[in-house]
């Protein structure tokens, strides 16, 4: 028999459509506040962001509360869902997780600030009981396997990279004199990169380049620095890149949307007549915007909802003590398929 999952949060505090960072804010409201103490018939989950600031997180937040109304909707059961943005900092984040299991949390899901915390944080978890969920940035499989109730939801960072090297090789090969501007049948490239030392960001830079070479191509990177997934960092790197290289630049990968709109950005600022082709990986909405702008040539999907969607059933279920109807991996695993967007394919990623 199924329990009955009640909330201490009224319909009235839900935050209206729309209506972006105030999840967070309610979430820590109801962190200050409390709920008047623990309802054993309620499902109780809390997430742990690495930063709100991040607009692949930040969409991931919102499908999170958007599966739960769902989960209510399609159950009866009422779920309470916390949210807290670290902002970044490891220690803020422990702090988060530390009030969440003393709040008696059901479920932790957990976006890592820090891979190198995820032991402390599952030996937490293991010693509450309390089923963990971490989610986009992968902690070591040590760290997964030291609980059977651990777990992680993401997409394979290497498959994004081959995706992005070869939207950059099918350019190459359907246009080359357009995109070797030197005619000396190199491509030369600059990289953003996301946070040193951070899989996704190491995978994404070895397998893009690696795509490109492996179709025949010469490459000659004529710069890479590190903008921390950040827009802001992105156009101030790429701004200098411009004054350095001018023309010479005839592909920019990024690592993540967010850091290819901030190369836009830094270009369009310094209007020229021709741009060189622009890559990221997400496919976030402001991306989206700006492939059928024209600006960005392509990026990656990744599923961010699909990831949500995964998080809630598996939650769901060990709240049930049902098998997961999710797939998992090795017993701890669910993994998501990434997808390339071009403007052929783009009306399919906006529909959704």
């Amino acid at each position: 028999m199924r329990r009955r999952i009640k909330s201490c949060c009224s319909p009235s505090c839900r935050p209206p459509a729309g209506r972006r960072g105030l999840p967070v804010l309610l979430a820590a409201l109801v962190l200050l506040s409390g709920c008047g103490g623990r309802k054993d018939d309620s499902l109780r989950i809390g997430t742990a962001l690495y930063t709100q600031d991040d607009t692949f997180i930040s969409t991931v937040a919102q499908n999170l509360e958007w599966m739960v109304r769902e989960a209510e909707s399609g159950t009866g059961n009422k779920i309470t869902l916390f949210t807290a943005d670290g902002k970044s900092s490891q220690s803020t984040q422990m702090d988060q997780v530390d009030r969440f299991l003393a709040r008696g949390c059901d479920v932790l899901f957990v976006n890592l600030v820090d891979r190198t915390a995820a032991a402390v944080i599952a030996d937490k978890a293991e010693a509450e009981g309390v089923p963990l969920i971490f989610f986009n940035r992968q902690p070591v499989a040590e760290d997964i396997q030291r609980w059977e109730r651990i777990y992680y939801v993401g997409a394979d960072a290497r498959e994004s990279g081959e995706l992005q090297g070869k939207l950059v090789l099918d350019a190459w090969r359907a246009d080359r004199e357009t995109l070797d501007r030197s005619g000396d049948g190199i491509l030369q490239y600059v990289m953003l990169e996301g946070e040193p030392g951070h899989q996704d960001s190491l995978l994404r830079t070895e397998y893009a380049v690696k795509a490109v070479t492996d179709g025949g191509v010469e490459v000659e990177k004529l710069a890479n620095e590190t903008a921390n997934w950040n827009r802001a960092q992105a156009a101030a790197r790429t701004a200098q890149w411009l004054e350095e290289f001018g023309e010479g630049i005839e592909v920019i990968f990024a690592n993540n949307d967010d850091m290819a709109l901030g190369a836009i950005d830094a270009l369009a600022d310094t209007p020229r007549d021709r741009w060189p082709l622009i890559v990221g990986v997400d496919a976030t909405a402001p991306a989206l915007e700006a492939v059928a702008a024209g600006q960005l040539y392509g990026t990656v999907h990744n599923d961010g909802r699909g990831q949500a969607q995964a998080m809630m059933d598996l939650a769901l279920a060990l709240w049930e003590g049902e098998e997961p109807a999710v797939e998992l991996v090795e017993g701890h695993y669910i993994w998501l398929p990434y997808r390339a967007v071009t403007r052929e394919n783009l009306e399919e990623f906006l529909e959704q």
